[in-house]
């Protein structure tokens, strides 16, 4: 006799087994997409209009689970149950619906699946604050409302005849009557009541770290939260608990990196210079042949090139002593490489020292410090380019890496103090870059040309770093429909509105005829991959 599946333990408040509240949206999809007899089948939903806005939905159908991320950061702010008849579930060793009332086993259904109130009452959680009913819609002919009832971290869902629903009367004879069926769903969050959560529930500060790593181990480096950049090279890492990290490009050696950010995941080695063609009259815009191996050369090794990079002890094998060099080997006639940094959000070009980028004409921030013994030795190896990613759905490097959100503090207006940041659409960004670095065109068809995007292709080709192509034109987006949800009950409040946002399956290679084109704009010392939708899939800062 098979025995029956593990079950998954409930922590209210926190998380639902390995899915904890915060984690990012790449640490989540990227254990869920390991484990394809477990997870079968995965769907990711999201606005393609507003993907870094509005919130993310990952849903397994086949676990009658579902993960609401806020859009901004991509960070766990809701578990949804939404079958229990899919997934063997626990509350301190407690089964919260027994093998036995689903008829037969997991995925066998007859008839209500959920957990009855007395259940949940008397076995599980214990007594509670009365809940809040919400009565069904006008067109609903079946007349059967909903009644939420919550605990700090957790609440249930409970269909309830309208006809039977009395303010008068106190909640637990309601559903203890034969008026209330068993619970159609449960949902996880961070708060006192879900009445009091749904508000902030996608706004608040989540209590743990992105990383599933960092959770109960002192040797991990520590997350980065926000990046600020300075201009001239200079870029700050707002740490979670340590202090801030500087990243001084064209100084920080690779030794400085490991020390404070950790090896990197992975290290990228390739060689592109396509873009060297436009040569050093296009500097202004950030795509002069010194940075032409960037931003498609940005580090995307994944499953799709298996000679792209090297992690763990494939790397220690392969690239020997490769990290400790500082100086480069006369037989090297390449010595650039990526440190990629998955789970930080960023890769970081190292080679050679290189100029020090412009500073902005408006940035309010005294010059960088430059030391005395500079230039440095060109037989070092630092830290030149760093590549910030977007992690926006849809996008062709989406999942490579998670979300690194970043504010650009040297770019300040006399109308508009407050910084450009990675939430922005880039049509509000370029009129502020361009008007803060027009002093250093000297004609008005340099600053036209600051202002066009060149266009880039990363869908053709059979990996991601060979795919840069440059063409004159695109074809149109399509949207998909918008479905909407009811709103205020448990899953369906907050930030999002109830609304459940348009959507695209996740690992879908073709979402339409733009699929992998982006456009590519230049300001001293930072490039920008700009996709359909004007949101930004790459900063790369030089």
């Amino acid at each position: 006799m098979t025995s029956p599946p593990p079950s998954t333990a409930i922590l209210p408040g926190r998380s639902l087994g390995f899915m904890v509240l915060g984690a990012s949206l790449h640490d989540i999809l990227t254990r869920v997409k390991a484990q394809p007899s477990l997870y079968p089948k995965i769907h990711l939903t999201f606005d393609p209009k507003y993907p870094v806005r509005i919130p993310v939905v990952l849903s397994l159908p086949e676990n009658g689970l579902r993960l609401r991320f806020d859009g901004p950061d991509q960070r766990l702010r809701l578990i949804e149950v939404t079958d229990f008849g899919k997934t063997r579930l626990s509350y301190k060793n407690i089964e919260v619906v027994k093998i036995g009332e689903l008829g037969g086993g997991l995925g066998v259904r007859a008839g209500p699946t959920g957990p009855r109130f007395r259940h949940v009452y008397d076995r599980l959680l214990g007594p509670t604050y009365a809940g809040e009913y919400i009565p069904p819609a006008e067109d609903d002919v079946k007349g059967v409302g909903t009644y939420v009832l919550s605990y700090p971290g957790i609440a249930f869902n409970f269909p309830l005849q309208a006809s039977e629903w009395s303010p008068d009367k106190d909640f637990v004879s309601l559903l203890s009557s034969h008026a209330t069926a068993p619970a159609t769903s449960m949902a996880i969050f961070h708060g006192e009541s879900w009445p009091k959560a749904r508000g902030t529930l996608f706004t608040q500060a989540p209590v743990n770290p992105r990383s599933l790593e960092l959770a109960g181990k002192a040797n991990v480096a520590d997350e980065v939260e926000l990046v600020k950049i300075y201009g001239e090279g200079r870029i700050e890492l707002i740490r979670r608990s340590s202090p801030p990290f500087w990243i001084n490009l064209s100084e920080t050696t690779p030794q400085d990196l490991v020390t404070e950010l950790g090896p990197p995941d992975a290290i990228y080695r390739k060689n592109d210079n396509r873009l060297a063609i436009h040569g050093r009259k296009q500097s202004l815009n950030g795509l002069a042949s010194s940075q032409a191996s960037m931003p498609y050369a940005d580090g995307e090794s994944s499953e799709n090139d298996e000679n792209m990079s090297y992690t763990g002890s494939e790397r220690e094998e392969s690239e020997g002593s490769e990290d400790d060099k500082t100086y480069l080997d006369a037989n090297d006639a390449s010595p650039e490489h990526f440190y990629n940094y998955f789970n930080h959000g960023f890769d970081i070009l190292i080679s050679t020292p290189t100029t020090i980028s412009a500073p902005s004409p408006t940035s309010p921030h005294q010059p960088r410090d430059v030391p005395a013994d500079w230039p440095p030795s060109e037989n070092n190896l630092v830290a030149t380019k760093v590549i910030f990613h977007g992690n926006v759905p849809g996008s062709y490097p989406f999942n490579r890496h998670r979300r690194s959100r970043w504010a650009l503090e040297h770019v300040p207006t006399e109308l508009y103090k407050e910084p450009l940041t990675s939430e922005m659409p880039f049509a509000d960004c370029k009129g502020r870059l361009v008007e803060a670095f027009k002093s250093y065109c000297n004609t008005d068809e340099e600053e036209r040309s600051m202002q066009r995007g060149m266009v880039l292709n990363r869908g053709w080709g059979d990996s991601p770093g060979s795919s840069c192509e440059l063409l004159g034109g695109f074809e149109e987006a399509t949207a998909s429909p918008v479905q909407a949800r009811k709103k205020g009950s448990v899953g369906a409040g907050g930030a999002g509105g109830g609304v459940s946002v348009t959507g695209a399956d996740a690992g879908s290679a073709a979402m339409d005829n733009s699929f992998g084109i982006s456009e590519i704009y230049g300001f001293p010392g930072l490039i920008f991959e700009v996709l359909k939708n004007d949101a930004v899939s790459t900063l790369t800062v030089v």
